[in-house]
């Protein structure tokens, strides 16, 4: 969770710095990537402060036996995270994959009784995330996306929207993973898991 983001922010240092030094960055674009890297601990209390929303969405959806998480492009890794979460402190059965790959196999395990959440940001990869999602609502699964702030398209397209800051994509990994993190944490209390102290998983791994 905390260690997820602060690798997140570590790698977007690492990347401003390489751009710095590559000459690809200008110091205008510079200054702008970083200005935006400090606003995300707003983000992220953004989402942090719209908990009661979230505690519902776990209600509505914390049942299901399965669940499939689906992203694209810099948003993929973090429906995988959001999918391990879920499984590692809930128990619920939960796969994430990338949502182009949908057609060659995950498309079969849909049904009625699989929700799907559809990381769906206003992004390079918005209209096709549009497409798969309108792929897995023909076959009947619930879809909870997670959405920009203020995306009025959105809604018609899916069961329920959990909106984040419409900040630039590059760096909404940031608040969607809150998001996810949060749901799956509302999912656990749900079911009176022991969220700190998760059955068989140790906070440090040192066998291999």
């Amino acid at each position: 969770t905390k260690t997820f983001i602060a690798q997140l922010v570590a790698l977007y240092l690492i990347a401003l710095k390489l751009g710095q030094d590559r000459g690809a960055l200008g110091y205008d674009e510079l200054d702008r990537l970083k200005d935006q890297l400090r606003s995300l601990p707003r983000a992220a209390q953004y989402v942090l402060n719209k908990a009661d929303e979230i505690r519902g969405l776990a209600k509505k959806y914390g049942n299901a036996r399965d669940m499939f998480y689906i992203g694209r492009h810099a948003n993929y890794p973090v429906a995988l995270e959001g999918a391990l979460k879920l499984k590692e402190i809930s128990y619920i059965h939960a796969e994430a994959y990338a949502a182009g790959e949908l057609k060659h196999g995950p498309l079969a395990l849909v049904t009625p009784s699989t929700p799907m959440v559809a990381v769906a940001v206003r992004d390079p990869t918005y209209e096709k995330m549009r497409s798969n999602i309108g792929e897995v609502s023909a076959r009947g699964s619930p879809v909870l996306a997670i959405g920009s702030e203020g995306d009025k398209e959105l809604p018609k397209f899916v069961d329920d929207v959990f909106e984040v800051p419409d900040i630039p994509w590059i760096f909404s990994p940031v608040p969607v993973s809150v998001a996810l993190q949060l749901f799956a944490y509302e999912v656990a209390r749900i079911h009176d898991c022991p969220i700190d102290k998760p059955r068989n998983l140790a906070k440090s791994v040192t066998v291999e």
